[in-house]
Protein backbone atom coordinates (compact mmCIF):
# COMPACT_ATOMS: atom_id res chain seq x y z
CA UNK A 1 0.00 0.00 0.00
CA UNK A 2 1.33 3.41 -0.93
CA UNK A 3 1.94 6.22 1.54
CA UNK A 4 -1.23 8.33 1.59
CA UNK A 5 0.83 11.50 1.89
CA UNK A 6 2.29 10.86 -1.55
CA UNK A 7 -1.00 10.56 -3.44
CA UNK A 8 -3.57 7.84 -4.03
CA UNK A 9 -3.47 4.62 -2.05
CA UNK A 10 -2.65 1.44 -3.94
CA UNK A 11 -3.58 -2.04 -2.71
CA UNK A 12 -2.95 -5.36 -4.44
CA UNK A 13 -5.16 -8.38 -4.97
CA UNK A 14 -2.51 -11.10 -4.74
CA UNK A 15 -3.37 -13.82 -7.25
CA UNK A 16 0.04 -14.74 -8.65
CA UNK A 17 0.28 -13.96 -12.36
CA UNK A 18 -3.25 -12.52 -12.26
CA UNK A 19 -2.54 -10.08 -9.43
CA UNK A 20 -3.79 -6.55 -9.96
CA UNK A 21 -3.83 -3.18 -8.20
CA UNK A 22 -6.66 -1.22 -6.62
CA UNK A 23 -5.95 2.51 -6.89
CA UNK A 24 -7.96 4.70 -4.49
CA UNK A 25 -8.02 8.49 -4.48
CA UNK A 26 -9.54 11.69 -5.86
CA UNK A 27 -9.07 12.92 -9.41
CA UNK A 28 -7.95 9.62 -10.95
CA UNK A 29 -10.43 9.50 -13.84
CA UNK A 30 -8.92 12.09 -16.14
CA UNK A 31 -5.26 11.22 -15.52
CA UNK A 32 -3.78 8.87 -18.19
CA UNK A 33 -1.22 7.34 -15.82
CA UNK A 34 -3.98 5.43 -14.02
CA UNK A 35 -5.50 3.73 -17.08
CA UNK A 36 -2.80 3.41 -19.74
CA UNK A 37 -0.71 0.68 -18.05
CA UNK A 38 -3.66 -1.73 -17.99
CA UNK A 39 -4.79 -1.62 -21.62
CA UNK A 40 -4.01 -4.80 -23.54
CA UNK A 41 -3.81 -3.09 -26.93
CA UNK A 42 -5.10 -0.12 -28.91
CA UNK A 43 -8.77 -1.17 -29.00
CA UNK A 44 -10.81 0.09 -26.03
CA UNK A 45 -14.54 -0.26 -25.41
CA UNK A 46 -15.97 1.89 -22.60
CA UNK A 47 -19.30 0.59 -21.32
CA UNK A 48 -21.40 2.74 -18.99
CA UNK A 49 -25.05 3.61 -18.38
CA UNK A 50 -27.41 6.51 -19.02
CA UNK A 51 -26.99 7.90 -15.51
CA UNK A 52 -23.20 7.80 -15.30
CA UNK A 53 -22.37 8.77 -18.90
CA UNK A 54 -23.33 12.46 -18.62
CA UNK A 55 -21.39 12.74 -15.36
CA UNK A 56 -18.12 10.93 -15.99
CA UNK A 57 -17.73 9.62 -19.55
CA UNK A 58 -16.01 12.75 -20.82
CA UNK A 59 -13.66 12.79 -17.84
CA UNK A 60 -12.73 9.16 -18.51
CA UNK A 61 -12.03 10.01 -22.17
CA UNK A 62 -9.45 12.52 -20.97
CA UNK A 63 -7.57 9.67 -19.34
CA UNK A 64 -7.20 7.76 -22.64
CA UNK A 65 -4.43 8.47 -25.14
CA UNK A 66 -5.42 10.09 -28.43
CA UNK A 67 -3.98 7.26 -30.56
CA UNK A 68 -6.32 4.60 -29.14
CA UNK A 69 -9.32 3.23 -31.01
CA UNK A 70 -12.04 4.02 -28.47
CA UNK A 71 -15.68 3.02 -28.77
CA UNK A 72 -18.43 3.70 -26.27
CA UNK A 73 -21.62 1.88 -25.34
CA UNK A 74 -24.23 3.46 -23.07
CA UNK A 75 -26.73 1.00 -21.58
CA UNK A 76 -29.93 1.65 -19.61
CA UNK A 77 -29.52 2.01 -15.85
CA UNK A 78 -30.84 -0.26 -13.11
CA UNK A 79 -30.70 -3.76 -11.67
CA UNK A 80 -33.52 -4.86 -13.97
CA UNK A 81 -31.11 -4.48 -16.93
CA UNK A 82 -28.64 -6.98 -15.47
CA UNK A 83 -29.63 -9.72 -17.91
CA UNK A 84 -28.07 -11.70 -20.74
CA UNK A 85 -29.70 -9.43 -23.35
CA UNK A 86 -27.66 -6.46 -22.04
CA UNK A 87 -24.44 -8.46 -22.25
CA UNK A 88 -25.33 -9.42 -25.81
CA UNK A 89 -25.41 -5.70 -26.64
CA UNK A 90 -21.79 -5.47 -25.47
CA UNK A 91 -20.78 -8.44 -27.61
CA UNK A 92 -22.68 -7.00 -30.59
CA UNK A 93 -20.81 -3.70 -30.22
CA UNK A 94 -17.44 -5.46 -29.97
CA UNK A 95 -18.12 -7.54 -33.07
CA UNK A 96 -19.47 -4.60 -35.05
CA UNK A 97 -16.27 -2.67 -34.24
CA UNK A 98 -14.09 -5.63 -35.23
CA UNK A 99 -12.42 -5.79 -31.82
CA UNK A 100 -9.86 -8.57 -31.40
CA UNK A 101 -8.43 -10.52 -28.47
CA UNK A 102 -6.15 -7.63 -27.50
CA UNK A 103 -9.03 -5.28 -26.84
CA UNK A 104 -9.83 -3.92 -23.37
CA UNK A 105 -13.26 -3.30 -21.91
CA UNK A 106 -13.65 -0.53 -19.31
CA UNK A 107 -16.60 -0.77 -16.93
CA UNK A 108 -17.61 2.75 -15.87
CA UNK A 109 -20.47 2.63 -13.39
CA UNK A 110 -21.87 0.76 -10.44
CA UNK A 111 -22.09 -2.92 -9.65
CA UNK A 112 -24.53 -3.76 -12.45
CA UNK A 113 -22.25 -2.34 -15.15
CA UNK A 114 -19.15 -3.89 -13.56
CA UNK A 115 -20.70 -7.35 -13.32
CA UNK A 116 -22.06 -7.30 -16.88
CA UNK A 117 -18.92 -5.90 -18.50
CA UNK A 118 -16.76 -8.39 -16.63
CA UNK A 119 -18.97 -11.23 -17.85
CA UNK A 120 -18.85 -9.89 -21.40
CA UNK A 121 -15.04 -9.75 -21.18
CA UNK A 122 -14.85 -13.28 -19.77
CA UNK A 123 -16.79 -14.68 -22.73
CA UNK A 124 -15.75 -12.53 -25.70
CA UNK A 125 -13.31 -14.56 -27.81
CA UNK A 126 -12.92 -16.75 -24.67
CA UNK A 127 -11.59 -13.94 -22.55
CA UNK A 128 -10.29 -10.39 -23.03
CA UNK A 129 -8.92 -7.74 -20.67
CA UNK A 130 -11.11 -5.41 -18.66
CA UNK A 131 -10.69 -2.64 -16.10
CA UNK A 132 -13.13 -1.74 -13.34
CA UNK A 133 -13.88 1.97 -12.80
CA UNK A 134 -16.60 1.85 -10.11
CA UNK A 135 -18.59 5.01 -9.45
CA UNK A 136 -20.81 3.90 -6.53
CA UNK A 137 -19.72 3.13 -2.99
CA UNK A 138 -21.12 -0.39 -3.20
CA UNK A 139 -19.14 -1.15 -6.35
CA UNK A 140 -15.99 0.47 -4.96
CA UNK A 141 -15.91 -1.59 -1.77
CA UNK A 142 -17.31 -4.86 -3.04
CA UNK A 143 -18.40 -5.83 -6.53
CA UNK A 144 -15.48 -4.31 -8.48
CA UNK A 145 -12.92 -6.36 -6.50
CA UNK A 146 -12.55 -10.11 -6.76
CA UNK A 147 -13.57 -11.12 -10.27
CA UNK A 148 -17.18 -12.17 -9.73
CA UNK A 149 -19.05 -11.32 -12.92
CA UNK A 150 -22.47 -12.20 -14.26
CA UNK A 151 -26.15 -11.47 -14.63
CA UNK A 152 -29.40 -12.23 -12.85
CA UNK A 153 -31.96 -14.88 -13.71
CA UNK A 154 -35.67 -14.52 -12.86
CA UNK A 155 -35.26 -17.41 -10.41
CA UNK A 156 -32.19 -16.07 -8.65
CA UNK A 157 -29.64 -13.28 -8.43
CA UNK A 158 -26.23 -13.69 -10.12
CA UNK A 159 -27.02 -17.24 -11.21
CA UNK A 160 -25.31 -16.86 -14.60
CA UNK A 161 -21.68 -15.76 -14.61
CA UNK A 162 -17.97 -16.47 -14.38
CA UNK A 163 -14.92 -15.65 -12.30
CA UNK A 164 -12.86 -13.21 -14.40
CA UNK A 165 -10.39 -10.87 -12.76
CA UNK A 166 -9.89 -7.29 -13.97
CA UNK A 167 -6.47 -5.90 -14.85
CA UNK A 168 -6.99 -3.06 -12.37
CA UNK A 169 -9.60 -1.34 -10.24
CA UNK A 170 -9.60 2.45 -10.43
CA UNK A 171 -11.56 4.07 -7.58
CA UNK A 172 -11.94 7.82 -8.07
CA UNK A 173 -13.47 8.94 -4.78
CA UNK A 174 -14.67 12.19 -6.38
CA UNK A 175 -17.46 10.22 -8.07
CA UNK A 176 -19.20 9.78 -4.72
CA UNK A 177 -20.10 13.49 -4.73
CA UNK A 178 -22.92 12.77 -7.20
CA UNK A 179 -24.17 9.60 -5.48
CA UNK A 180 -27.78 9.87 -4.24
CA UNK A 181 -28.21 9.33 -0.47
CA UNK A 182 -30.13 6.08 -0.98
CA UNK A 183 -27.27 4.66 -3.08
CA UNK A 184 -24.74 5.79 -0.48
CA UNK A 185 -26.65 3.95 2.24
CA UNK A 186 -26.76 0.85 0.06
CA UNK A 187 -22.97 0.95 -0.25
CA UNK A 188 -22.57 1.39 3.49
CA UNK A 189 -24.28 -1.99 3.98
CA UNK A 190 -21.31 -3.71 2.34
CA UNK A 191 -18.86 -1.59 4.35
CA UNK A 192 -20.57 -2.61 7.61
CA UNK A 193 -20.42 -6.22 6.46
CA UNK A 194 -16.62 -6.23 6.52
CA UNK A 195 -16.56 -5.11 10.12
CA UNK A 196 -19.11 -7.73 11.11
CA UNK A 197 -17.35 -10.65 9.44
CA UNK A 198 -13.68 -9.89 10.03
CA UNK A 199 -12.75 -6.68 11.89
CA UNK A 200 -14.54 -5.62 15.08
CA UNK A 201 -12.26 -2.57 15.43
CA UNK A 202 -13.32 -1.40 11.97
CA UNK A 203 -16.96 -1.90 13.00
CA UNK A 204 -16.41 0.34 16.03
CA UNK A 205 -14.83 3.02 13.83
CA UNK A 206 -17.78 2.89 11.47
CA UNK A 207 -20.13 3.40 14.40
CA UNK A 208 -18.16 6.49 15.41
CA UNK A 209 -17.92 7.89 11.87
CA UNK A 210 -21.35 7.05 10.41
CA UNK A 211 -22.53 10.67 10.39
CA UNK A 212 -19.32 11.70 8.61
CA UNK A 213 -19.70 8.89 6.08
CA UNK A 214 -23.28 9.83 5.28
CA UNK A 215 -22.18 13.44 5.06
CA UNK A 216 -19.67 12.49 2.34
CA UNK A 217 -16.64 13.40 4.44
CA UNK A 218 -13.76 12.64 2.07
CA UNK A 219 -11.30 11.42 4.70
CA UNK A 220 -13.82 9.12 6.39
CA UNK A 221 -14.99 7.66 3.07
CA UNK A 222 -11.43 7.05 1.89
CA UNK A 223 -10.59 5.25 5.13
CA UNK A 224 -13.70 3.10 4.85
CA UNK A 225 -13.08 2.26 1.19
CA UNK A 226 -9.43 1.43 1.81
CA UNK A 227 -10.13 -0.87 4.77
CA UNK A 228 -13.02 -2.58 2.97
CA UNK A 229 -10.90 -3.21 -0.13
CA UNK A 230 -8.01 -4.47 1.99
CA UNK A 231 -10.25 -7.04 3.69
CA UNK A 232 -11.86 -8.05 0.40
CA UNK A 233 -8.44 -8.44 -1.28
CA UNK A 234 -7.17 -10.62 1.59
CA UNK A 235 -10.17 -12.93 1.38
CA UNK A 236 -10.07 -13.19 -2.43
CA UNK A 237 -6.35 -14.01 -2.30
CA UNK A 238 -7.13 -16.83 0.15
CA UNK A 239 -10.05 -18.25 -1.82
CA UNK A 240 -10.54 -16.86 -5.32
CA UNK A 241 -13.41 -19.07 -6.47
CA UNK A 242 -15.36 -19.28 -3.20
CA UNK A 243 -14.59 -22.82 -2.15
CA UNK A 244 -14.33 -21.80 1.50
CA UNK A 245 -13.61 -18.54 3.32
CA UNK A 246 -14.79 -16.26 0.49
CA UNK A 247 -18.34 -17.36 1.20
CA UNK A 248 -18.14 -15.28 4.39
CA UNK A 249 -18.48 -12.19 2.19
CA UNK A 250 -22.10 -13.24 1.70
CA UNK A 251 -23.24 -12.31 5.20
CA UNK A 252 -26.87 -11.28 4.85
CA UNK A 253 -26.90 -12.06 1.14
CA UNK A 254 -28.94 -15.28 1.24
CA UNK A 255 -31.81 -13.43 2.90
CA UNK A 256 -31.11 -10.29 0.86
CA UNK A 257 -31.05 -12.02 -2.50
CA UNK A 258 -34.40 -13.62 -1.65
CA UNK A 259 -35.84 -10.14 -1.02
CA UNK A 260 -34.44 -8.81 -4.30
CA UNK A 261 -35.72 -11.74 -6.35
CA UNK A 262 -39.17 -11.65 -4.78
CA UNK A 263 -39.64 -7.89 -5.02
CA UNK A 264 -38.29 -7.61 -8.56
CA UNK A 265 -34.72 -6.57 -9.20
CA UNK A 266 -34.22 -2.88 -8.59
CA UNK A 267 -37.23 -2.24 -6.34
CA UNK A 268 -34.99 -2.86 -3.35
CA UNK A 269 -31.39 -1.82 -3.90
CA UNK A 270 -28.91 -4.63 -3.34
CA UNK A 271 -27.40 -2.93 -0.30
CA UNK A 272 -30.84 -2.31 1.22
CA UNK A 273 -31.67 -5.99 0.94
CA UNK A 274 -28.27 -6.93 2.37
CA UNK A 275 -28.81 -4.54 5.28
CA UNK A 276 -32.07 -6.25 6.25
CA UNK A 277 -30.45 -9.63 5.54
CA UNK A 278 -27.54 -8.94 7.89
CA UNK A 279 -29.97 -8.12 10.67
CA UNK A 280 -31.81 -11.38 9.96
CA UNK A 281 -28.51 -13.26 10.12
CA UNK A 282 -27.66 -11.52 13.41
CA UNK A 283 -30.99 -12.44 14.96
CA UNK A 284 -30.61 -16.05 13.81
CA UNK A 285 -27.11 -16.10 15.30
CA UNK A 286 -28.64 -14.93 18.57
CA UNK A 287 -31.25 -17.69 18.44
CA UNK A 288 -28.41 -20.20 18.04
CA UNK A 289 -26.74 -18.83 21.18
CA UNK A 290 -23.77 -17.09 19.55
CA UNK A 291 -24.64 -13.40 19.82
CA UNK A 292 -26.18 -11.64 22.80
CA UNK A 293 -29.28 -9.49 22.62
CA UNK A 294 -27.02 -6.50 23.29
CA UNK A 295 -24.80 -7.36 20.29
CA UNK A 296 -27.84 -7.73 18.03
CA UNK A 297 -29.09 -4.35 19.24
CA UNK A 298 -25.70 -2.88 18.34
CA UNK A 299 -25.94 -4.33 14.83
CA UNK A 300 -29.48 -3.02 14.47
CA UNK A 301 -28.33 0.43 15.55
CA UNK A 302 -25.53 0.71 12.98
CA UNK A 303 -27.77 -0.58 10.19
CA UNK A 304 -30.36 2.02 11.15
CA UNK A 305 -27.70 4.74 11.40
CA UNK A 306 -26.64 3.91 7.84
CA UNK A 307 -30.18 4.56 6.63
CA UNK A 308 -30.93 0.92 5.81
CA UNK A 309 -34.15 -1.10 6.29
CA UNK A 310 -34.76 -2.90 9.57
CA UNK A 311 -37.64 -4.99 8.24
CA UNK A 312 -38.45 -7.34 5.37
CA UNK A 313 -41.11 -6.61 2.73
CA UNK A 314 -44.66 -6.86 4.02
CA UNK A 315 -45.75 -9.21 1.25
CA UNK A 316 -43.01 -11.86 1.76
CA UNK A 317 -44.17 -15.03 3.48
CA UNK A 318 -42.01 -17.63 5.16
CA UNK A 319 -42.48 -19.88 2.15
CA UNK A 320 -41.46 -17.07 -0.21
CA UNK A 321 -38.15 -16.79 1.62
CA UNK A 322 -37.54 -20.52 1.81
CA UNK A 323 -38.38 -21.19 -1.85
CA UNK A 324 -35.86 -18.65 -3.12
CA UNK A 325 -33.21 -19.40 -0.48
CA UNK A 326 -33.15 -23.05 -1.53
CA UNK A 327 -31.70 -21.89 -4.88
CA UNK A 328 -28.74 -20.09 -3.25
CA UNK A 329 -25.37 -20.88 -4.88
CA UNK A 330 -23.73 -21.64 -1.51
CA UNK A 331 -26.05 -24.56 -0.84
CA UNK A 332 -24.49 -28.02 -1.07
CA UNK A 333 -26.29 -31.37 -1.30
CA UNK A 334 -29.64 -29.68 -0.68
CA UNK A 335 -28.41 -28.26 2.62
CA UNK A 336 -29.07 -24.58 3.23
CA UNK A 337 -25.74 -22.90 3.99
CA UNK A 338 -25.95 -19.57 5.79
CA UNK A 339 -23.29 -17.08 6.78
CA UNK A 340 -23.80 -16.29 10.46
CA UNK A 341 -21.91 -14.56 13.28
CA UNK A 342 -20.29 -16.41 16.15
CA UNK A 343 -18.93 -13.07 17.40
CA UNK A 344 -18.78 -9.49 16.19
CA UNK A 345 -15.92 -9.66 13.71
CA UNK A 346 -16.12 -13.44 13.43
CA UNK A 347 -18.37 -15.00 10.77
CA UNK A 348 -18.88 -18.67 9.98
CA UNK A 349 -20.46 -20.90 7.35
CA UNK A 350 -23.30 -22.85 8.94
CA UNK A 351 -25.37 -25.58 7.31
CA UNK A 352 -27.00 -27.13 10.37
CA UNK A 353 -29.59 -24.54 11.35
CA UNK A 354 -32.66 -26.39 12.67
CA UNK A 355 -35.62 -25.82 10.36
CA UNK A 356 -37.83 -24.75 13.22
CA UNK A 357 -35.31 -22.09 14.30
CA UNK A 358 -35.10 -20.62 10.81
CA UNK A 359 -38.88 -20.67 10.40
CA UNK A 360 -39.31 -18.97 13.77
CA UNK A 361 -36.97 -16.21 12.64
CA UNK A 362 -38.79 -15.75 9.35
CA UNK A 363 -42.20 -15.72 11.02
CA UNK A 364 -41.23 -13.16 13.65
CA UNK A 365 -38.88 -10.84 11.76
CA UNK A 366 -40.56 -7.44 11.25
CA UNK A 367 -42.26 -6.64 7.94
CA UNK A 368 -42.94 -3.24 6.43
Amino acid sequence: MSDSSKGPRTLEVALGERSYPIHIGPGLLGDPQWLSPYLAGRQVMVVTNETVAPLYLERLRQGLAADLEVRELVLPDGEATKIVASVERVWDALLAAGFNRRCTLIALGGGVIGDMVGFAAACYQRGVAFVQVPTTLLAQVDSSVGGKTGVNHPRGKNMIGAFWQPRAVLIDTDTLATLPPRELSAGLAEVIKYGLIRDADFLARLEAEMDALRGLDAAALTRAIERSCTLKAEIVAEDETEQGVRALLNLGHTFGHAIEAHQGYGNWLHGEAVGAGMLMAAELSCRLGWLSDKEVARIRAIIEAAGLPLAAPADMSVEDFLTIMRLDKKNLDSRLRLILLRTLGGACIHDETPAETLIDLLENFPRR
